[in-house]
């Protein structure tokens, strides 16, 4: 009796199959806020009103082609190359913070807010603020957890969602009209598909994920009226002079 035909195959974690499914919807969220704008714009031809908005663009989409990559070798079970490309991971993560503030100030220099917002430059300038915060926040304690691979995934996970906020601020231009209300409900969506996640394959919601959702939760809910503060304008308008 031979068992030559009888191949035992590990089985698939799900893992393997949710992350890089993220990784797509990820993508799929940037491409449709940003795609009239600057991706389908000619990229580095795109209009965009300063030089530093260009800087800004070419290294967020570098962190998502990063993304992909990592994903794609903890995928391939290639661990070590995994961790090796982190550290340039997490370089760039530093550099996305410094760019990213200048970024946000310069918009607010140009008395930037989006078109019937209804929002003053200053106030609007809490939006992309507390996201980059938020966003260090979670990449530090990515760092912290990296040989946590549970925990540091979602983290990393969670820390690139807080930066759609930017892409789904636009779909009212670029997909259908919609109100404050229904942007925040969707940006949501997207940490609640992680908690979902958690539920159906750990019976239970990690640790990380309910902290992460909360904290993206509290963000989407409390920059407004943060924004609107004495002493938010009053920082605002010390960053804008």
């Amino acid at each position: 009796m031979t068992t030559s035909a009888l191949t035992l195959r590990r089985p698939v974690h799900p893992d393997r199959i949710f992350f890089p499914l993220m990784c797509a919807v990820v993508l799929l969220v940037t491409w449709l806020g940003f795609a009239k704008t600057y991706y389908a714009a000619g990229m580095i031809h795109a209009p965009l009103p300063s030089r530093i908005i260009h800087i800004h663009a070419i290294v967020f989409t570098l962190w998502l082609l990063t993304l992909i990559v990592q994903t794609a070798l903890v995928s391939a079970r290639k661990v070590q190359v995994h961790r090796r490309l982190g550290l340039w991971g997490f370089g760039l993560a530093s550099v996305m913070l410094v760019v990213g503030i200048l970024a946000a100030t310069d918009a607010l220099r140009r008395g930037m807010s989006p078109p019937g917002s209804g929002l003053d430059a200053k106030v609007f300038y809490v939006v992309p603020m507390t996201a980059i915060a938020v966003f260090a926040v979670l990449i530090a304690w990515a760092y912290a957890a990296r040989r946590r691979p549970v925990e540091h995934k979602r983290l990393i996970l969670f820390a690139t969602i807080m930066l759609l906020s930017a892409a789904v601020g636009r779909f009212p231009y670029t997909i259908t009209p919609m109100g404050p209300l229904a942007m925040s409900l969707i940006f949501l969506v997207l940490p609640a598909m992680v908690v979902a996640y958690d539920l159906v394959t750990l019976k239970k919601v990690h640790r990380v994920s309910l902290i992460c959702f909360l904290i993206l939760a509290v963000e989407t809910i409390g920059r407004i009226p943060l924004g609107q503060t004495p002493f938010w304008i009053k920082f605002a308008t010390f960053m804008q002079g």
